[in-house]
């Protein structure tokens, strides 16, 4: 199953990806975690996007395209995919619908996890206090300041990606609010997966 989440930052896009790619036995794939890998490998695509990030410019939609497009096509991703963070623009949507096309493959669903954004800063700080009385790493962006400056860059870039999915009819908009096991439960249900027991809490 091939698929790609949406919502904005601090909807538990990364927490529902995880669960699905778990219930499917799919590869959970993130934008950056494939951006790292293509420059660790040393690829073309990689040793572009290196060169600038290296100078501090933005990671243009044609080498962003071309690097999901290369892991989907590794054999792990055989089965299927679940692209979280991708595509991010109507540009890289577009470039990767064509890619698809022309390699005969198809989206099987976009799932959007829709929230109130005044609800979202309580998760960020949540977020942060927790990841420090845990001794992890907090997220250098996970912060109001940061949240509002990542809200306006999703409102504006990628939110008009639901009307384009709707349109192709591929969007399932479920209400992302709700306890994390409850959103699960729900997109399984759009997907017309039956949840198990191991599905529920063991990813949140």
């Amino acid at each position: 199953m091939r698929l790609i989440i949406l919502g904005p930052p601090g909807a538990g896009k990364g927490t529902q990806a995880a669960r699905l790619a778990e219930r499917l036995g799919v590869p959970q794939l993130s934008t950056g975690d494939m951006l790292r890998a293509a420059v660790t490998k040393g690829s073309p695509v990689g040793l572009a996007a290196r060169d600038l990030i290296a100078r501090g410019e933005l990671v243009g939609d044609d080498i962003v395209v071309n690097c999901v497009l290369g892991r989907i096509a590794e054999p792990g991703a055989a089965s299927g995919f679940i692209l979280d963070g991708f595509p991010r623009t109507l540009g890289q949507a577009r470039a990767f619908d064509q890619a698809l096309e022309k390699a005969h493959l198809g989206l099987d669903a976009v799932l959007e996890l829709k929230v109130v954004e005044s609800v979202l800063l309580d998760r960020i700080i949540y977020r942060a206090r927790e990841a420090k009385a845990a001794g992890l790493p907090v997220r250098a962006d996970d912060n109001p300041e940061a949240l509002k400056v990542r809200l306006e860059a999703y409102r504006t870039q990628t939110q008009p990606l639901a009307d384009y999915y709707r349109t192709a009819g591929l969007l399932r908009t479920v209400n992302g609010l709700r306890p994390v096991d409850e959103v699960t439960s729900s997109l399984f249900a759009e997907l017309r997966l039956q949840p198990r027991t191991a599905d529920l809490g063991s990813l949140g």
